[in-house]
């Protein structure tokens, strides 16, 4: 039986348990209300795609699927009070072995694991505040992080980050299909191919960035359990051989400290530009020094722990030989494989949970990413988001299977460019909100929020976003790039990116506000 929080009756054609539930969107905006005949059985449905549509039907209707896309949530729906939902998704997206593969990149640039480990803490204790900041706004906003960054970068103008933003989390999401999709393979011994695995990984993260927020949370609530456990009996198979680290042939360089610093951070950072997407539900009174130590402890702390694993396999791989020929084989999952293979059956399958582990951190970056798409162009807003997920799965898949030809390569790339941009809109962002709205989110007007002509214009934004890589550029060191500064330092560009951005924004907003009245 369901009892009535407000007192007033449910909508015609939605259950009393939807009418009340914080995922459901108003029946008139976006859906058409269904009438029906009670007094004449529903026909049931017959072949195939009947009884998809049936059941797809039925799961809408029962509130397992998020009906609200981009529009704000109104206070009236901003109701969930476990605030500790915000701790566990935060740990299950970083309880897994991702951050062993970022933390394996250590070795690549010539450090030690001592020199490692102490880079993957300071980074990760400085990246992971803008994050864990943002995280705040949500529920005093009820906006997407994204959507809250029309507020300084304008209606149409915030197409150029999101766009930015949707390539970012895609291309995460790619590395952790394909890491999956390595486990997977490894623990059938080559019977499975990594192109099938990155295939089963894209279709079990459709499921869940398919339903939405509740279903995302409740998941995320219990997922990091076997994770811990799988990982912690690979460490107790395979940590005898932790402490054969292969020597680096000199001192570590101040290029590779710090190029290793901006992988590190580079993985911390870009969750900034989504951060309001898992906290827009909460009640307003949610106490926001409660969010940011949830956010980031949750976020942070098993990062920390597991990058600096992954630092020690790989500083290790080249003193054991097992480990080094399942490395040459499936890369990570070989390797953790190798590190389980005295546990015999029991062993593989917690390989195949290792693998699993990563649906949590895929299922809440692909709900970002449907959001995402939603707010690229006007025309994509009427397209709901759940539809998204599908057009996802299918850019995943084929992506997926080529990038997993060059992993490392691929992943060494993609991560060292993204830290860049990132910074430059964050560094944008936060000034805005702590100069200009004096950090109190009662200053932005919500009704706003849709309307080009009571927002900003966003040439104040671009113009710092883009000033700043006059000097970024020169402090770059890639493969295919090495500025003059980076010669001699070392990558500071994502810092510079930060900085640079947040002090020319603050002039010229001042004009860009003086000429355009908003």
């Amino acid at each position: 039986m369901v009892t009535q929080t407000d007192g007033n009756p449910p909508e015609k054609g939605v259950s009393p348990r939807v009418a009340n539930h914080p995922d459901h969107l108003d029946a008139e905006a976006n859906i058409q209300p269904i009438e029906a005949d009670e007094s004449k059985p529903a026909a049931p449905p017959s072949g195939l795609w009947g009884h998809l549509c049936h059941y797809g039907y039925k799961v809408i209707v029962a509130g397992r699927v998020e009906l609200q896309g981009i529009t704000p949530i109104p206070v009236k729906e901003r109701t969930v009070t476990k605030t500790l939902n915000i701790f566990t998704l935060w740990w299950s997206m970083s309880c897994n072995i991702l951050p062993i593969t970022f933390g394996m990149l250590g070795p690549v640039y010539g450090l030690n694991l001592r020199d490692s480990c102490l880079i993957i803490l300071f980074f990760t204790l400085l990246s992971t505040i803008p994050p864990a900041y943002l995280c705040t706004w949500g529920p005093k906003l009820g906006m997407r992080q994204m959507i809250q960054a029309r507020y300084s970068w304008g209606r149409y103008i915030v197409s150029l980050p999101v766009l930015l933003n949707l390539a970012t989390t895609t291309g995460f999401s790619v590395i952790i299909v394909i890491t999956g999709g390595q486990c997977l393979s490894a623990v059938a011994n080559g019977h499975l191919s990594i192109s099938v695995g990155i295939v089963i990984m894209s279709i079990l993260t459709l499921i869940i960035s398919f339903c939405g927020y509740t279903t995302l949370h409740m998941y995320e609530r219990f997922a990091w359990i076997p994770a811990v456990i799988a990982i912690i009996v690979a460490v107790g198979c395979g940590g005898k051989y932790l402490h054969l680290q292969n020597p680096p042939s000199g001192p570590p360089s101040p290029q590779g400290i710090l190029s290793f610093a901006m992988i590190v951070s580079s993985y911390m950072i870009p969750w900034a530009c989504l951060s309001s997407d898992f906290t827009t539900y909460l009640v307003p009174s949610t106490p926001s020094w409660k969010i940011f130590v949830y956010s980031y402890t949750g976020l942070g702390l098993p990062t920390i722990l597991l990058m600096c694993l992954g630092a020690a396999i790989g500083g290790a791989i080249p003193s054991v030989p097992e480990w080094s020929e399942a490395y040459d084989q499936t890369l990570v999952g070989g390797v953790l494989q190798a590190m389980l293979a005295p546990a015999g059956g029991f062993g593989r399958f917690l390989v195949v949970i290792l693998s699993f582990t990563l649906l949590g951190n895929l299922a809440a970056t692909s709900y970002s990413i449907t959001l995402n798409f939603q707010m690229l162009a006007p025309v994509l807003f009427k397209v709901p988001r759940y539809l998204f997920a599908i057009i996802l799965a299918a850019i995943l898949i084929p992506v997926g299977i080529k990038a997993s030809a060059n992993f490392y390569d691929s992943l060494e790339n993609f991560v060292s460019l993204i830290g860049y941009w990132c910074s430059a809109f964050l560094g944008v962002v936060m000034v805005d909100h702590l100069w200009e709205k004096k950090g109190d989110c009662g200053r932005y007007d919500l009704d706003a929020w849709n309307d080009a002509s009571k927002l900003p214009w966003g040439i104040a934004a671009l113009t710092a976003a883009v000033a700043s890589f006059g000097l970024v550029i020169p402090s770059m060191d890639q493969v295919w790039w090495q500025g003059p500064i980076a010669k001699t330092t070392g990558d500071l560009g994502f810092e510079f990116a930060f900085f640079v951005s947040g002090l020319l924004y603050v002039p010229l907003r001042m004009v860009e506000k003086k000429v355009s009245g908003r």
